[in-house]
């Protein structure tokens, strides 16, 4: 956890992850995803720590 307050928008995320926006949207409904913060009015962002961490947790899934 290098960043623990370093934003990252959608695209980046999208990037990140290689998930759809769409597939995105619903693992937060679901409570799977780390939960989008509210910029303004039509800008949200996610925490890079809590994205790092969502996929450390699936790598040592897969170490199991």
């Amino acid at each position: 956890m290098s960043h623990p307050k370093q934003l990252i928008d959608k695209k980046e995320l999208v990037n990140l992850v290689k998930y759809s926006a769409q597939h995105i949207a619903r693992l937060e409904k679901a409570g799977s995803f780390p939960q989008r913060i509210r910029l303004g009015q039509n800008r949200v962002a996610w925490l890079l720590s809590e994205i790092e961490e969502w996929i450390d947790e699936r790598l040592q899934r897969r170490e199991a």
